[in-house]
């Protein structure tokens, strides 16, 4: 348990890092990239990537419905 511990405190301080580095490259504060990152990035990841599963069943239904061997 300690072993997954260590490895979790180790994920978060690389994100943690990666934030500011990429808040002080960009001239912004951690808050204002985090808040981009989580708030608008990621919200619109996950919808694009539901209604792109989406898409891709109803193609998916469609071309097994066009493609039935004859009978």
């Amino acid at each position: 348990m300690d072993r997954l511990m260590d490895v979790v405190n180790l994920v978060y301080a690389y994100c943690t890092d990666f934030i500011i580095n990429i808040a002080n490259i960009l001239g912004l504060s951690y808050y204002e990239v985090n808040t981009f990152i989580f708030v608008i990035l990621y919200p619109l990841l996950l919808v694009g990537l539901t209604c792109l599963f989406i898409i891709q069943i109803l193609r998916l239904r469609y071309w097994k419905k066009e493609t039935q061997p004859l009978k």
